[in-house]
Parts: C-alpha cells; sequence; structure tokens
C-alpha cells in the first residue's frame, strides 16, 4: 500500500515537471518570455549567452534544495529533488518549439501550465524548485498564500529583465505569465486555507511528542466511545492545507489504526503558530 501511494505520488510529481517543461520548451522560450524566480534568472542568463536553460535551471536550484533541506524537512525536499530533476530531463527532451506566435497567447497558456504543474508539486507535499523553496520557507512563518508570494518574488526578476534590457513589452507579458501562473499555483495549493484535524488515538504520548515537533499547538481530550465506552485520547490540531499531507503521512506512520476527522476551518483568532 506504501509503494503504491508513493509510486502515485512520483507519477503526480513527473506529470507535474511534463507540465512546466512543456510550458517553458513550448510557449515561453521561443518567445523569449520568462516564467521568473530562478527559472526567470535561468532563461535571462540562456538568452544572453545561449547557454542551456535546463541545465542552468538545474544548478541555480542546488542551493536552494540545500536549504530547504535544512528548513523544510526531507519529505518536502525530497520530492522537490524529484520534481527538479525530472523537470530538467523534460526540458533536454522536448523541443523548444513555438506553439503559437502569438505573446499574449503564449504568456497566459505558458503560465497556467506552468502554474498547473508547480501546484501538482506543491499538492502532492513537494515543489518545482525555485522561488517556490523560498515561498513556502516564508509561509510557514507568515499566513500568506504560497502563489501570491511567488508572484511577488518572481516579479522581481522580471523588473530586473525591463530595466537591463529596456524591452518593457516582453517584460510585461513575462509578468502577465507570471500571475496567470500564480493563480494557478494558489488554485490547486490552497496552502493559506485552515483545517482542524481531529485525532483519535490510543498512542497518545508518541502522537504528542511528533507533533509537537511541528509549529502548530496540540490539545488533548479525554474521549469515551458510545457504544464500547472505550475511553480513549482525541487529539485537536489546527494546520494548513499545505501541512496536511505531511500530517496525514505522520499518523498512519504512527497509528495506522487511528480514527481522524478533517474538518474545514472558518478562521482562526489567536496564536496559530508556536
Amino acid at each position: 500500500m506504501r509503494f503504491i501511494r508513493k509510486l502515485g505520488l512520483a507519477l503526480a510529481m513527473m506529470t507535474g515537471s511534463l507540465l512546466v517543461a512543456f510550458g517553458f520548451n513550448m510557449l515561453l522560450i521561443p518567445l523569449a518570455l520568462l516564467s521568473g524566480g530562478i527559472s526567470g534568472v535561468s532563461m535571462i542568463i540562456g538568452y544572453a549567452t545561449g547557454a542551456n536553460i535546463g541545465w542552468l535551471y538545474f544548478a541555480l536550484n542546488v542551493p536552494l534544495l540545500i536549504w530547504g533541506w535544512l528548513r523544510l524537512g526531507r519529505p518536502f525536499i525530497f520530492w522537490s529533488i524529484v520534481s527538479v530533476i525530472t523537470a530538467t530531463l523534460f526540458l533536454q527532451l522536448l523541443p523548444v518549439d513555438p506553439l503559437v506566435n502569438d505573446l499574449l497567447l503564449g504568456s497566459i497558456f505558458g503560465g497556467i501550465l506552468v502554474g498547473i504543474g508547480s501546484g501538482i508539486a506543491l499538492r502532492m507535499g513537494g515543489s518545482s524548485g525555485g522561488f517556490d523553496i523560498i515561498a513556502s520557507i516564508i509561509t510557514r512563518k507568515r499566513d500568506v498564500p504560497v502563489g501570491s508570494m511567488i508572484f511577488l518574488l518572481n516579479g522581481l526578476v522580471v523588473l530586473a529583465l525591463g530595466f537591463l534590457s529596456g524591452d518593457w513589452r516582453l517584460a510585461l507579458y513575462s509578468m502577465l505569465s507570471i500571475f496567470a501562473a500564480g493563480k494557478m499555483v494558489d488554485w490547486l495549493h490552497i496552502s493559506h486555507l485552515k483545517v482542524t484535524v481531529f485525532i483519535v488515538t490510543n498512542r497518545t504520548r508518541e502522537m504528542t511528542t511528533r507533533l509537537l515537533q511541528r509549529p502548530r499547538g496540540v490539545t488533548i481530550i479525554r474521549t469515551r466511545g458510545a457504544y464500547t465506552e472505550a475511553e480513549k485520547d482525541m487529539l485537536m490540531t489546527v494546520t494548513t492545507r499545505y501541512e496536511l499531507p505531511e500530517l496525514r503521512r505522520l499518523i498512519s506512520e504512527l497509528d495506522p489504526g487511528a480514527f481522524v476527522n478533517i474538518v474545514e476551518t472558518a478562521g482562526v483568532m489567536g496564536e496559530f503558530r508556536k
């Protein structure tokens, strides 16, 4: 069962990487547009020097992946590494051939495809690398949408393109592409939405110890089953949709027989982070 789940995650990550690579090679790069962030920096260097954009994308992602490994945890960065490597390979395999010649169509649909690919990776508990990692680190400390954060970070790169090249037309079309990508990421990722998780378990001590390693509080509620009249502990914690896959894996690992109820939370008052 675990193998099937991990295989599904790997296929999802590869699908996201394929969409990102397709958006780059078939829509953005042929029209000299940017996707922003690390990929945008790779494109600027590639346009200026003729270097392979795919390998530049991989090389520039390495230090961010190392930083993320230290700050975000191994599962997230492991799947991010899978995403970056497969995206790099797809960038080598797919031809750089314009699907359309219209800048408006290329920027919008290129952004949509890149945003869907990045959103799938984030939804599955990883990222497509680049500024996704920086945004994920920031959003774990600040309650803001990941897509909006990526848009702001990537926008800085596009502004740099405008100032350096003087071609504000391409810069503004690139900004439109990044905006479309950010909206798709928020639609798929919904990291800023909160959920309340109720966990009925017999392994309270182990579960509480692991849960408290996360940046969220935990409340222990004593419960009694109406049918069996057996007393158990119920742990309540509020988390984000982004952190939910990681929390699910943790619960399955510690107590596969735990009863878990996940409820959407309209809002939170008080201290959300420890």
